[in-house]
Formats: C-alpha cells, sequence, structure tokens
C-alpha cells in the first residue's frame, strides 16, 4: 500500500478508537522492567524454582513498554515483539484474558504502534521468552511505518537525514552511537583523575578566534551587533588560566563555516585542556593517556612515534627543509605540489607535509615543531624560531590531536596577530581579527602552560572503524531536502542591514 495510503488509514484507526473512548496518545505507562530485564527475571526465576516436566513456567510480574515491531495475529491470539532501548521481547496477547474490548485494541495495532504490557514472564510451547499479558495500553498509534524489519535502512541519505529510523531499524546502530557516548564519558573521566577542572565558555563571541576558519555570524538584534559562532575554544581557556586555574578542559561544539566532506561537519566536538607549568611534551603524555583503546587493524596503545615534520620531509620527499628554507616554493614546484604565490617558506613546507606525507601515516604518530607562521599561538622554539613547540597526532592519515607549548610572550604574540591581520586584509577570510582583549589579558600575566585539543568526532571515527564523520555524528549537517525549507530558513535568520536599520532611540 502506497505510503500515503497508509498514513490516511491508520489515521482513520486513530479516530475510530478515539469514537470508543481509547486514546492514542497522552496515556500514562510506568514500565518496572526493560525487554533485558524481564528476560533476565524468567531465567532466575526458572533456575531458582525449576518447572516441572510439561508444567508451564509462571514467573514474576512485569510491566514493559516498547514497540510492535513483528505481529502474528492467530484468531484469539496475538504474538508481538515490543522493543526497547535494550532489545526485544515476545508479548502473548490472548483474548480470553484481556477480553473483548482490550483485544479489539490489539487488533486495531500495526507495526510502530507503541503499547504497554502488563503479565508474568513465561515460556511458549516453543521456548521463547514472553511476557503473558494480563493487561495491554495503547499508548502511542504511529501513523507512518517503520524501516523494513529485517533490512533496516539501506540508503545512506535517508540513515543520514532521519537518524531515528536508523536507530529504530538497527540496535547495532544504537550500540555504535553509545561507543561514542561512552568515549566522552571516559575522556571527562581521565581528565577528571588528573585534577582538570570542566568549565563552560562562550559559543556565541564578539570575535572567532583561536584557530584560522571563516565563522558562522549570527545577529545580535538588541544591540545591533553581528556575533560569531566560536571556531575554537582555546581563547578562553587561556583566559583562566590568566584568572588562576592551573588545569581547566572544555568538550564542546565548535562550528567552521566549511564544506561537507568525509572528515569536515560545519558543526563537530572538540576537546581542549589546558595546564599550568606545561609544555607540549607533557601534553604528548597527557594524549597517550587520553587514547588508550586498541584495535583490530590499527594499534592505539602507547608509546606512538615521534618525529618532526622536517624530518619526515626530508625522509619521504628528499627535501632538506632547513638547507631549503628560502628556496620552499621551488622545493614545492619540484615535488608537484601547488601553493599560491603568497605563501612564506612555513607555509609552503606544511602544503607539502599535508599533501605528500601526512596521509601516509597510518600508525599513531607525533609530528613536531609546525612552522611559526603558521602556529600563531604557539611557543618558538629556542634552538630554531623558524619553528614552534606544536605536534599534531596523526592517526590512519587523519589529524586527531592539535597540542601546542603556549604561547604567553604577550609582545610576541600581538606581532604574529598583526602578520596574520595583514594576511586578513589581502582577502584571508578565514582569518580573525585581533583579539584586544585576549591581548590584554595575556598582559596581565599567563603562566607558562601546555594546551590539547582533540577532535572527538574523529577519535570516535578511528575507535569504530568508520571512514565518514556523517558516521559518528547523530544529526550530521545536511544541505535542505527542498528549497520551501531553505527559503523558511533563510527568511527566519535574517536580518537588517546597516543601512536598513532605523537609528537607535
Amino acid at each position: 500500500m502506497p505510503a500515503d495510503e497508509l498514513f490516511a488509514e491508520r489515521l482513520r484507526k486513530v479516530e475510530q478508537l478515539a469514537a470508543r473512548g481509547i486514546p492514542s496518545y497522552g496515556v500514562d505507562f510506568r514500565p518496572t522492567a526493560t525487554m533485558t530485564r524481564a528476560r533476565a527475571l524468567l531465567d532466575v526465576h526458572e533456575r531458582e524454582h525449576p518447572p516441572e516436566v510439561g508444567e508451564p513456567v509462571v514467573g514474576p510480574e512485569v510491566a514493559v513498554a516498547g514497540r510492535v515491531m513483528q505481529l502474528r495475529p492467530q484468531g484469539g491470539v496475538c504474538f508481538a515483539h515490543l522493543q526497547d532501548e535494550t532489545g526485544r521481547l515476545q508479548v502473548w496477547l490472548r483474548e480470553d484474558r484481556l477480553g473483548d474490548a482490550t483485544y479489539d485494541v490489539v487488533r486495531s495495532l500495526d507495526l510502530g504502534d507503541i503499547v504497554g504490557v502488563s503479565g508474568h514472564v513465561t515460556r511458549t510451547r516453543r521456548g521463547e521468552p514472553s511476557v503473558l499479558a494480563d493487561s495491554m495500553t495503547l499508548l502511542v498509534k504511529a501513523l507512518r511505518q517503520p524501516p523494513e524489519k529485517f533490512h533496516g535502512l539501506q540508503d545512506l541519505e535517508t540513515r543520514y537525514r532521519k537518524r531515528y529510523l536508523d536507530l529504530l531499524s538497527s540496535g547495532a546502530q544504537r550500540r555504535h552511537f553509545a561507543t561514542r557516548t561512552a568515549t566522552i564519558r571516559a575522556l571527562r573521566a581521565s581528565l577528571d583523575s588528573r585534577g582538570f577542572m570542566e568549565v563552560e565558555t562562550p559559543i556565541l563571541q564578539p570575535i572567532a578566534g583561536g584557530g584560522a576558519a571563516v565563522p558562522f555570524v549570527a545577529h545580535w538584534n538588541a544591540l545591533h551587533t553581528d556575533v560569531y559562532l566560536r571556531i575554537a575554544i582555546e581563547l578562553h581557556l587561556k583566559r583562566l588560566l590568566v584568572g588562576g586555574y592551573a588545569r581547566v578542559y572544555e568538550i564542546g561544539r565548535v562550528f567552521r563555516n566549511e564544506g561537507l566532506s568525509p572528515k569536515h561537519n560545519p558543526e563537530f566536538t572538540m576537546l581542549e585542556a589546558y595546564q599550568a607549568y606545561a609544555t607540549y611534551d607533557d601534553m604528548r603524555a597527557l594524549t597517550e593517556a587520553l587514547i588508550v583503546v586498541g584495535g583490530r587493524s590499527l594499534d592505539l596503545h602507547p608509546p606512538y612515534a615521534v618525529t618532526r615534520m622536517a624530518d619526515l620531509v626530508h625522509e619521504r620527499c628528499g627535501v632538506d627543509v632547513l638547507d631549503r628554507w628560502d628556496d620552499m616554493q621551488q622545493a614545492a614546484a619540484d615535488l608537484n605540489v601547488e601553493v599560491p604565490a603568497d605563501h612564506g617558506p612555513g607555509a609552503t613546507l606544511l602544503e607539502i607535509y599535508e599533501q605528500r606525507v601526512e596521509p601516509e601515516l597510518w600508525a599513531p604518530t607525533f609530528v613536531l615543531d609546525y612552522p611559526a607562521d603558521v602556529s600563531p599561538l604557539a611557543r618558538r622554539r629556542v634552538d630554531d624560531p623558524r619553528f614552534v613547540e606544536r605536534f599534531e597526532l596523526i592517526v590512519a592519515g587523519r589529524e586527531l590531536a592539535n597540542a601546542f607549548s603556549e604561547l604567553n610572550d604577550p609582545v610576541d604574540q600581538r606581532r604574529r596577530f598583526e602578520e596574520q591581520a595583514q594576511l586578513r586584509a589581502a582577502g584571508a577570510a578565514e582569518i580573525p581579527p585581533i583579539d584586544e582583549d585576549f591581548l590584554e589579558a595575556i598582559e596581565v600575566g599567563m603562566p607558562p602552560a601546555g594546551g590539547l585539543g582533540v577532535g572527538v568526532d574523529r577519535l570516535v571515527m578511528v575507535l569504530t572503524g568508520k571512514m565518514s564523520i556523517r558516521d559518528v555524528l547523530l544529526f550530521p549537517t545536511m544541505r535542505p531536502q527542498h528549497r520551501s525549507v531553505a527559503a523558511a530558513a533563510h527568511d527566519y535568520g535574517h536580518h537588517e542591514s546597516p543601512s536598513e536599520r532605523a537609528e537607535d532611540p
């Protein structure tokens, strides 16, 4: 039957039930056991009270609630499989126990309906654990058909757009996303045990700093001013170091106005942690302590390989970075690596590394000492100021973590912000304006510190073996399906331009 006809038929059933005084929604019911717990109660009862041969098992009384995933009516008897978060369990619905009025409701059930059943756990003659119903209550009449029970959702687009159907059809998917929750819980527990304090910092900011990315713009109507969704958590956490906290962290959403790819979603989850009186060496140890899980094809147990970016490029590409520092553009051309003409030596080195080396790093590897001109918030190396004390952890060709010995010299920090501002003036929209409030904060004095950022989504991708970030986000960002949706969103979010606004009273 076509979907619109199914919808109309189910809606008619709602109306028919209402005419008999039977509500389809808003009904209270209190389960006393999950499906898994009800099964366990039956097992315990059978061990403690073995039934006589041929005698039926009558276990404890329970109340369970779940979605109807299978219906097998057989005259005055109906077997239904109910599903909750923990799994499925059969319920045994008999007209002679429920009575005519309730069994008429049973006859009106459809796949996807949510019902509550009270009765004793037992086994059918075939040995299947069941709840023999003494009562049944319709809790929700589903107007749309759930996914086909054997194959679930096969279309990726539908799985991403309508994650509720994906979760409904697949216990494996529900367990998969539970892995993400467990991962975040473990990260928190590990940091808490090391004396870090979890904090919350602003998402809406007057300047989206702490990284290089085009921000999303929002408008603050009351003050007639634009604000930005944060692109990083860093600068506010550093302000807290200035304020006297020694170890702080935050796990939260950040937003970058960029395209979609298997590695990128415009909103994603970051862990950022900062520790006073620490360096990037301490952050390496912390990173290994946070990521201690092993996989079948990828061993994540520490210690990890440690090597400098310059050494990797020399080894993999044959370019002696230190000798050819003033000739990096030609070195890139020799390797057929395209680099913008205005890139300096450090930015050119980074392009060579990211295009030719990083994708080939499979085993966990700490890549140390990034160029200073692409790391405006990291402390320079004393022995070679062209580089900074920064590492990225690369796993399976992906950046998983990024850490610095933090720059706390306010004079050098201002100089680097000013150099970045020149790039912004030349059209680099991903470079934020100078954050004078942050500069004023570190002029008060920020202790020497190490900082660490971990991409939580990418970590979960590694732990679960997923190749697309959409597979680890419950609700990934998707293009609007219909022009009307996009138009409505534009109208809802539209704000007047400065020339359209009336003068403030």
